[in-house]
């Protein structure tokens, strides 16, 4: 871009168009702000190619040369040494001699950045949230340019298996780590109905299965019935789940939880960071109190976005809005006769929804998160 231009970074706001110094320094911050935007994106990239060819994993196991690298990821020598150079100068990874000669470097993940880098259930693991669904917002803008002209929605297909895997992954941590100690704390009439004997619990949008595996392995005593309508998620929670070794406690199913052969079920019914990219929300949760069993509860845990709309916003609501136009509300917009919700669903929604579908009253359950609240609907 620079070599066409003749321009650096940020020179068009240095000698930008004239007039007044407060009107300049605007434009020189919004210039950096975007030049800052491109390399971080351009940074997540690179790094989207070391977790998709396994380069991350490979230095996980020791240091590394390019040939070793080579040898290890199975990827071309030239191509390795950039990929190397370049996460070094980013301060993703480090080089033990600078000046040693490109095929006698020794590079290495720091202390503490493997964490960060690979795929856990860790809080800290970034791979799911940042990097994969890079990949598949890529390739699903062809469709969302058209969409913003006809109106149309985007189906999940479109994002492709990078946006499944990642969106899959991005609660892990939440679900494994939070999701027990909110009910044990929080909700302890729910936690002593699961926690007392045998129980039910259905999860409806399950996703990949970690908020169901969480909750198995924190009720050893509860059947969990996850509910989705993805194939190749079902497939990844079922396989999530076996590697949990839960497998005899829950199970997911291909079917329409709004079927009536499942009501009066179950003691607790989740819907969890699904219901704002649900076309038709409301029946979703008439669905939900309908698998209640006598004295259930429903919990929906969603965006925690402003109470009403603000400008500008913090990084949590620039987040939270990002996601929904690049994906979370074409999503929503490709079922039929749908509500539009996006990622910004309001507290002031969730009770008209859920008033609609028959609840008498919704409480913001008090949890420490900042991406998401939690609403006990009641009645």
């Amino acid at each position: 871009m620079t070599a066409r231009t003749g321009l650096a970074p940020g020179a068009a706001a240095r000698h930008g168009p004239a007039g007044g110094d407060g009107e300049q320094q605007r434009a020189r911050a919004l210039s950096l702000r975007l030049f800052l935007a491109m390399l971080h994106t351009q940074e997540l990239l690179s790094g989207y190619l070391g977790v998709r060819l396994g380069l991350y994993e490979a230095l996980h196991r020791g240091p590394a040369t390019v040939a070793d690298l080579c040898a290890r990821a199975g990827i071309d020598a030239r191509y390795a040494r950039e990929w190397l150079e370049q996460q070094a100068v980013a301060g993703f990874i480090e080089v033990d001699d600078v000046a040693a000669p490109p095929d006698r470097r020794v590079y290495r993940l720091p202390p503490g950045h493997a964490e960060v880098l690979l795929a856990s259930d860790s809080p800290l693991s970034l791979v799911s949230l940042t990097m994969l669904p890079l990949g598949g917002v890529a390739g699903a803008l062809p469709a969302l340019l058209e969409a913003y002209r006809t109106g149309a929605g985007v189906p999940d297909e479109a994002y492709g298996d990078d946006w499944r895997e990642g969106h899959a992954g991005a609660n892990r941590a939440l679900f494994t780590h939070a999701l027990p100690g909110w009910l044990a704390t929080a909700l302890p009439e729910i936690h002593g109905r699961l926690a007392g004997g045998p129980s039910r619990i259905a999860d409806v949008g399950c996703g990949a299965g970690w908020a169901a595996i969480a909750l198995a392995r924190a009720y050893p005593h509860a059947r969990v019935d996850g509910y989705d309508l993805d194939a190749a998620t079902l497939a990844a929670a079922t396989a999530n789940a076996e590697a949990a070794g839960v497998a005899d406690q829950v199970r997911f199913h291909r079917r329409d939880a709004a079927d009536p052969e499942l009501a009066g079920r179950y003691d607790l019914v989740c819907v969890f960071d699904a219901l704002h990219e649900m076309s038709q929300p409301v029946p979703v949760l008439r669905a939900c109190r309908r698998l209640r069993a006598d004295g259930g509860a429903v919990l929906v845990l969603d965006a925690k976005v402003a109470h009403r709309f603000v400008a500008p916003g913090d990084e949590i609501e620039r987040f939270q809005y990002a996601t929904s136009v690049l994906h979370c509300l074409p999503a929503c917009l490709a079922g039929p006769d749908s509500a539009g919700t996006g990622t910004a669903l309001r507290p002031a929604m969730v009770r008209a929804f859920a008033t609609e579908a028959g609840f008498a009253d919704v409480q913001i359950v008090p949890v420490d998160d900042r991406f998401h609240r939690l609403y006990h609907l009641t009645g």
